[in-house]
């Protein structure tokens, strides 16, 4: 009876070591797939989300409209929202050029600066 028990036990502790062999690069194909997952290669593309437009010069006339400031462009018949409340609550009433960024998709612009128009 004892001579039927060795070849299972070594059957037995063989299997276990190869699985105790093997287990290494199971778990590296496992964690390969998280590690190869990249950032898509979009400098060939155009993207427009981190884009920050370039300034622009704006001029008109600073006026209140209900509770803000806006700039009116009597030449383009635009009203743009403006972003500094403060800044242009300088200028309520006069002619200005403001330099900064559109955001069309508000109509606003992100003011740089404001100086008196002429």
């Amino acid at each position: 009876m004892n001579d039927t028990k060795w070849p299972r036990l070594l059957l037995m502790s063989a299997f276990v070591a190869g699985l105790c062999l093997l287990q290494p690069p199971l778990n590296a194909q496992q964690d390969r797939p998280a590690a190869q997952q990249q950032q898509p290669d979009t400098s060939s593309q155009p993207s427009t989300m981190n884009q920050i437009p370039d300034p622009q010069t704006f001029t008109g006339k600073i006026a209140k409209s209900g509770d803000k400031f806006v700039l009116k462009d009597n030449a383009s018949k635009s009203t743009y929202v403006l972003d500094d409340q403060d800044k242009a609550k300088q200028f309520e009433g006069r002619a200005v050029q403001v330099t900064g960024t559109l955001d069309a998709q508000t109509n606003t612009i992100h003011i740089s600066t404001i100086a008196p128009g002429s």
